[in-house]
C-alpha cells in the first residue's frame, strides 16, 4: 500500500522557531540520508497524527511530497510530549533502491487456536518477541511478517529459525542465538490445599495500629485489676516499703 504523506521546507530552526511552529499545529523534522544534505521540514501535526496510529506507517516506504519533489523515505524516529497529545519532532530517513536497510517490522501470530498446544493441551500461546529486526532492500521491505503457530505444541517454543522470512528479507539477530519468538505453556490446575494456602497468605494483616503497645497492654491489665478488687493496684513505692517492713519483721 502506498502511503504519501506531505511536507514543507524549513527555513528557521531552533528551539523558539520549533515552539512557534507547534503553536500552529506544525510539526518540526528533518530528512537526511542517501547522500544528500539534511533537509529541515515542517508537517501539518493532524496528518502525522493520524498517520502514526496506521502500522504500516512504521515500517513501510513512504512518499515523501514536499512542494511536488517526491522521495522514497521511511520513519526514522518521532518524539512525544511526555504527556500531552503533541507530537514534538519527526525524522525521516531517505532510501535508495539499491540499499538495504535496517528496519523493525511488527509480527503478526496466525492459527494459534488450531495449534495442538492450544486446541488439545489447552496451552496459552506467549509472545515473546512482538517485531522483528531485519535487512532488506526497499522493494522486498514487508509491512508485518506472518508467524504460522499451527504445528506448536504444549511445553513447546518456536524459535527464529522456524519463522519464514519473505523473499529477501534478513533477520537481525545476535550471533550463533536462535531467539525464541513464541511459546505455549499449560495453565497450573491448583489444588485445594494450594488455593488454601494462597487465601491464607493475602489475609490482611492486621496494621500496627490495631496492635497494643506494652503501655496500652499494662493500662489495660491496671484496669483488669481496679475492676477486679474494687480497689487500685499497688504502686512500686508501696511495694518497696511493704518489702523493708518485711526485713525488719
Amino acid at each position: 500500500m502506498k502511503i504519501e504523506i506531505k511536507a514543507e521546507p524549513r527555513s528557521v530552526q531552533g528551539t523558539g522557531a520549533s515552539r512557534r511552529l507547534r503553536r500552529e499545529s506544525k510539526v518540526p523534522g528533518v530528512v537526511y540520508g542517501a547522500s544528500k544534505e539534511a533537509q529541515p521540514i515542517q508537517l501539518d501535526h493532524k496528518e502525522l497524527w493520524f498517520k502514526l496510529k496506521m502500522e504500516s506507517f512504521h515500517a513501510s516506504i513512504l512518499e515523501l511530497d514536499m512542494g511536488g519533489e517526491k522521495s522514497q523515505v521511511v520513519l526514522r524516529d518521532y518524539q512525544m510530549h511526555p504527556f500531552r497529545p503533541l507530537i514534538l519532532h519527526a525524522d525521516f530517513l531517505r532510501v535508495a533502491a539499491d540499499k538495504k536497510i535496517h528496519m523493525r517490522v511488527p509480527l503478526h501470530f496466525v492459527n494459534a487456536e488450531i495449534s495442538p498446544g492450544v486446541k488439545v493441551a489447552g496451552g496459552l500461546v506467549q509472545h515473546v518477541m512482538n517485531e522483528l529486526e531485519i535487512l532488506s532492500l526497499p522493494k522486498d521491505l514487508p509491512e508485518f511478517i506472518e508467524v504460522d503457530l499451527a504445528n506448536l505444541q504444549a511445553g513447546h517454543s518456536l524459535h527464529l529459525s522456524g519463522v519464514k522470512l519473505p523473499p529477501g528479507v534478513e533477520a537481525v539477530s545476535p550471533k550463533d542465538e536462535d531467539p525464541t519468538v513464541a511459546t505455549i505453556v499449560i495453565p497450573k490446575v491448583m489444588t485445594a490445599d494450594e488455593e488454601a494456602a494462597e487465601l491464607a497468605l493475602t489475609t490482611v494483616a492486621p496494621s500496627a495500629a490495631d496492635v497494643p503497645t506494652i503501655a496500652q497492654e499494662a493500662v489495660k491489665e491496671e484496669g483488669g485489676a481496679a475492676g477486679a478488687g474494687g480497689g487500685s493496684k499497688p504502686s512500686v513505692k508501696d511495694d518497696k516499703k511493704n518489702m523493708k517492713e518485711a526485713k525488719k519483721k
